[in-house]
């Protein structure tokens, strides 16, 4: 059967250990912190199961003959990396581009990992047969995964080894024949509280002394000594859905995770104590390329929204046809297409990697650079033609529901194009979107999530095809030379 949201929700009735507010969680599943966020995870798995939504969302496992989502799909091709695309494409809909670690991120990861299985194979069989096993378990069960990949931030000039607390960075403290025993921190498990299980890495670049930090495993939330530490809760925070609709609905929630000796079986250790696989993990494999595709799709998603809030702000408060207005939606667009762009070059150019079809890498690498720029570029274009707009609304819906204040709201929320109640609506989703909480976390998300700007540059450049241009250049200067001895002749002749 199609996992839906049933099934879903009740997993993560584990035990697990989540802490809030200085309280400890009881059942997430039901817990005013985060109880609509997980009926959002869950949404992505009815839609899925929907009978008219099957053969879009889901594909067949190899190996149990059982539907499972698209987000665990291998693409061979350009047509399936396109038909996964489009299936991906309609779960971000649903959340406005909102959720970023939806299912399909860390799925992308494992997918990853799984193409590029030959680099772990070269580096360590033991640890290759233990990626493939578990990619299939998590994709026959198709499991919520999150991930870790960040350290703490406490001395950021001292690699993970030279924090004054040794145990500050998640790090191996243990091992026997069973498995490996982990000790300390990581963050920020986005999705945590709604995940079955976490991805435990790291992205950072380690040096010599660092091997205990250099692993990546899996573990269950809800295991023995794993603790997540919640940040604020928007979602309890929210009046009601009027007047938060995006926090109160999408507030996936973000988590530091504490391992305290923690053990994990050997058969969920995919790096173990190496440098090398650290870093070869996401790039020798194209790990670091699928799972930021998927970034690219849902970002693409989320500022077609946002210019769409754009367009309606600039209709209601009845400035469209200014030519300024004009001028600023249309450089909007053409950066919001060009994300689009951007995604459907890097599929129509993908590479055939190992018998698998994976987007283009610098191309993505391009995506990401140009997509630090563009998002804080729409969410100060929408504050500009708000303006005040934005926080002259009523302070909640319950003003719609007093006479005196409803009075007032009639004659002073006024618009050519809608009533009252649509324009206090609308206001109260821009202000959601870019000025809330919720709306400044996503500002300082989207900015970060794929590391501060000198990694993606860095990056750009790394997997540019700096050759292919410099023989450019090359092949034009082999074209001519020195004019010959006496001649008069100019090099334009």
């Amino acid at each position: 059967m199609v996992k839906d949201s049933k099934r879903h929700i009740d997993s993560l009735k584990d035990g697990r250990t989540i802490f809030i507010d200085g309280r400890r969680v009881a059942d997430v599943t039901t817990d005013p912190a985060f109880a609509h966020a997980v009926a959002t995870a869950g949404n992505f798995y009815d839609f899925q199961a929907a009978p008219q939504n099957i053969d879009a969302m889901t594909f067949t496992s190899p190996k149990t003959g059982d539907q499972v989502s698209r987000a665990w799909q291998l693409p061979r091709n350009h047509r399936e990396l396109v038909e996964r695309r489009e299936a991906l494409v309609k779960w971000s809909r649903m959340t406005c581009g909102m959720v970023g670690r939806s299912p399909d991120h860390v799925a992308s990861t494992m997918a990853g990992f799984r193409m590029g299985l030959h680099v772990f194979h070269e580096n360590n069989p033991a640890r290759a047969r233990a990626v493939e096993s578990y990619y299939e378990y998590a994709r026959d069960n198709d499991l919520y995964l999150s991930y870790v990949i960040i350290n703490p931030q406490s001395d950021k000039a001292k690699s993970a080894s030279g924090q004054p607390d040794p145990h500050l960075v998640a790090s191996v403290v243990d091992e026997d024949s069973t498995g490996i025993t982990i000790r300390g921190a990581k963050m920020l498990a986005t999705s945590g509280i709604m995940a079955n299980e976490v991805l435990v890495s790291g992205f950072q670049a380690l040096q010599a002394g660092d091997e205990a930090y250099a692993f990546t495993a899996a573990v269950p939330i809800g295991a023995k000594g794993l603790t997540l530490m919640s940040r604020r809760s928007y979602e309890q925070n929210a009046t009601s859905t009027f007047d938060y609709p995006l926090s109160a609905q999408f507030d996936e929630n973000d988590a530091v995770i504490y391992f305290d000796d923690v053990k994990i079986p050997w058969d969920r250790v995919f790096v173990y104590k190496d440098l090398k696989m650290a870093q070869a993990q996401w790039h020798d494999t194209r790990t670091h390329v699928f799972q930021n595709y998927q970034c690219m799709i849902r970002l693409m998603v989320k500022l077609q929204f946002l210019l769409g809030l754009a367009r309606k702000i600039a209709e209601i408060n009845n400035i469209i046809n200014y030519p300024q207005v004009r001028e600023t939606l249309g450089l909007l667009a053409a950066k919001v297409n060009n994300i689009e762009a951007l995604v459907i070059a890097m599929e129509a150019s993908g590479e055939n990697y190992h018998g698998y079809y994976v987007p283009n890498r610098s191309i993505l690498c391009t995506a990401q650079v140009i997509a630090q720029n563009t998002y804080p570029e729409v969410v100060e274009a929408i504050r500009t033609l708000a303006g005040g707009g934005l926080i002259m609304v009523p302070s909640s819906y319950a003003d719609f529901d007093t006479p005196e204040t409803n009075a007032i709201i009639q004659k002073t929320q006024r618009s050519v194009s809608t009533t009252s109640e649509g324009r206090v609506k609308l206001m109260k989703l821009a202000w959601d979107a870019v000025g809330s909480e919720f709306g400044s976390r996503h500002l300082q998300y989207e900015m970060f999530y794929s590391g501060p700007t000198f990694v993606t540059r860095g990056n750009s450049f790394r997997f540019f095809d700096w050759d292919g241009v410099k023989g450019f250049v090359d092949e034009f200067m082999n074209s001519y030379d020195l004019p010959s001895a006496g001649s008069s002749r100019s090099a334009a002749e």
